[in-house]
């Protein structure tokens, strides 16, 4: 019986999901092209408010936590582990007052409705994981940009989701380019729960009634340390958050 609810909420939310993609691609564009790049940047918040609380439609129960306040006044980098394509959207909804912009491949710049274009509008790093320089050159981009915004960027230093909850070991070098362009900036652990075993097989059956959730952990100040040494502590602390099942 509970396969059957699965996958009947998940037909339920990805139509839901690809109806939302569809539309708010279009709002962006007009918000883009007809109002600049602040209209642009609230269409996408709300883009990611309806693909959030959409989860509703499964049954799952959403947590947005912030354990320490988070500074408005410098750069941030937010280093979280990776679950699933699910983690993105209520990250960006969650940290939207923060102007996040992720890391991410470039291979996501085209052919996904309202996703890919806010990609390529919004300043994230479209890195080629096969080219390593045109990689170090985009994260270097990245970082010069909020440092001089006092904005943030986002980076999974795993490199590839894990949706077993087993995190792999966090790799410093997009981390260490970011700093080198963003020295004013705080590291902030972002520890996500729960999204890999909400979608095991990789999009559908969704699993309903899901217990999801994203925590946002005390910064750690890179002055004087290690990038190693500084991932290593936010790694530990996701840890932590992710054995409190």
């Amino acid at each position: 019986m509970k396969k059957i609810i699965d996958y009947i909420l998940s037909v339920v939310y990805l139509i839901h999901f690809g109806l939302t993609l569809l539309v708010f691609h279009v709002i962006q564009i007009i918000a883009f092209h007809v109002f600049g790049k602040k209209v642009h940047k609230v269409s996408v918040d709300w883009l990611n408010f309806f693909l959030t609380y959409g989860l509703y439609l499964t049954g799952a129960r959403i947590t947005l936590n912030k354990q320490s306040e988070i500074p408005e006044d410098r750069p941030i980098i937010f280093v979280a582990n990776h679950q699933s394509t699910f983690d993105i959207p209520a990250i960006i909804w969650f940290l939207r007052k923060y102007h996040p912009r992720f890391v991410s491949k470039i291979e996501l710049a085209k052919g996904v409705p309202s996703i890919s274009y806010n990609l390529r509008k919004s300043g994230a790093a479209l890195i080629n994981r096969k080219d390593g320089k045109q990689a170090i050159v985009e994260i270097a981009r990245l970082g010069k940009l909020i440092q001089d915004e006092k904005s943030s960027a986002i980076i999974f230093p795993e490199g590839t989701r894990t949706a077993t909850g087993i995190m792999k070991p966090f790799v410093a070098g997009g981390v260490a380019t970011l700093l080198k362009r963003a020295p004013d900036a705080i590291i902030i652990p972002v520890a996500i729960n729960g999204t890999g075993s909400f979608n095991p097989k990789g999009i559908f059956p969704l699993k309903s009634f899901s217990k999801l959730s994203w925590t946002t952990l005390p910064g750690i100040e890179p002055a004087g340390k290690k990038v190693e040494d500084i991932l290593a502590e936010a790694q530990s602390a996701i840890q932590n958050i992710l054995d409190q099942k």
